[in-house]
């Protein structure tokens, strides 16, 4: 493997970080209107998407540690292969895009999630 292979993952895991920090900001935005609205309107419905807030923002927050992460054994396998040391270089890589999957599956399930909490926002509209 040459040095220039990880190094390709660079831009998408950095793109990938940037959207996981705007979803969280997002969650943020929308727990800030909750929080003004829990006295003005129906406390059920807000308890319900305050469970699915609670849990998004867990897994947001898992999305961006194995991100974090999968960068981080990306730089190390460059290391690695700038050092010469080839099959630990391609193992951190590995390791890296396991990692990346790994994030990308949990943000498949916040994904469901979140338009799950869209139905409930919908729940309160009458049609």
């Amino acid at each position: 493997m040459e040095l220039s292979t990880p190094a390709l993952l660079f831009p998408a895991i950095s793109l990938l970080l940037l959207a996981y920090t705007n979803r969280f900001l997002g969650l943020a935005n929308v727990i800030r209107g909750l929080h003004q609205q829990i006295n003005e309107t129906n406390k059920q419905l807000i308890a319900r998407q305050i469970i699915s807030l609670q849990l998004r923002i867990k897994l947001i927050i898992w999305m961006q540690i194995l991100g974090v992460l999968s960068i981080s054994f990306c730089v190390a396998a460059m290391f690695l292969l700038f050092l010469a040391a080839g099959d630990f270089g391609q193992w951190a890589f590995t390791i890296s895009l396991v990692l990346m999957m790994l994030s990308l599956v949990v943000s498949l399930y916040e994904l469901i999630i979140s338009g799950h909490a869209l139905n409930i926002e919908l729940e309160d509209i009458d049609c």
